[in-house]
């Protein structure tokens, strides 16, 4: 990261802390349930669907660490930002670079909350393709080893840092298409993620260290294509 971009996104979460704050004695006035939803902070986090400690490579330890710590982090402040908009958009001299500052971490945390589910709801299968995806996806890449090839090249792109591989479908275009996203608020516009690979090192660290590659090897071997396929099929 750059300097100045490091320097932007630190103003920009001071920004943010600022008007959460300020903000605290505002909401706790109106309670969530008096809120139209989108303001309201009520998202109730997903319940992982399979046995973590059931998963090939992947440890118990650490799926639950990334569902309880980052996944339900970002759900926990999602909801909490949310009342904060409505009190911010109430107060008429709140500045412009404030509110700026708590829409930009709603995106951030929408589109972790978002990327999560997908990512967990994609495991707990035996990793054998299946469906009218995997037919999708070798009309579309020309054969199902060039995707693959693709998305995990991307993948170890973003290794030792963070992002994430995302298999969209792109309703504007009607195409799949592999993206390389930086962080949880890059993706194609009208791209509808339906497989997610989570570079960040929370994902894998704890079992793998910096050997990513093992990370994604275990990945591919636990998805759960059925779940996959199941999402393509509501988009197309």
């Amino acid at each position: 990261m750059t300097e100045i971009s490091r320097r932007t996104a630190v103003q920009t979460l001071g920004m943010g802390a600022v008007a959460m704050t300020a903000m605290d004695s505002a909401e706790a006035q109106q309670p969530a349930s008096a809120l139209a939803p989108a303001f309201a902070g009520t998202y109730q986090p997903r319940p992982l669907k399979f046995d973590p400690a059931k998963l090939d490579g992947l440890s118990e330890r650490l799926i639950r660490s990334h569902w309880e710590n980052n996944y339900q982090g970002s759900v926990k402040t999602l909801n909490a930002l949310r009342p904060r908009l409505a009190a911010a958009l109430a107060d008429s001299e709140a500045p412009a670079a404030i509110y700026g500052g708590l829409k930009r971490e709603e995106l951030h945390r929408t589109g972790s909350v978002v990327l999560h589910e997908i990512y967990f709801d994609a495991l707990g299968g035996d990793g054998a393709a299946a469906g009218s995806i995997r037919d999708a996806i070798t009309t579309a890449f020309g054969s199902f080893a060039t995707w693959e090839a693709e998305f995990r090249r991307i993948g170890m792109s973003l290794a030792g840092g963070s992002g994430w591989a995302i298999l969209a479908y792109n309703l504007h275009t009607r195409s799949l298409n592999n993206h390389w996203a930086w962080d949880h608020m890059h993706g194609a516009a009208a791209g509808v993620p339906l497989l997610v690979l989570d570079m960040y090192e929370h994902s894998f660290h704890m079992d793998y260290g910096a050997q990513a590659a093992r990370y994604i090897d275990a990945w591919f071997r636990n998805l759960d294509w059925e779940a996959i396929d199941r999402r393509y099929a509501q988009v197309i």
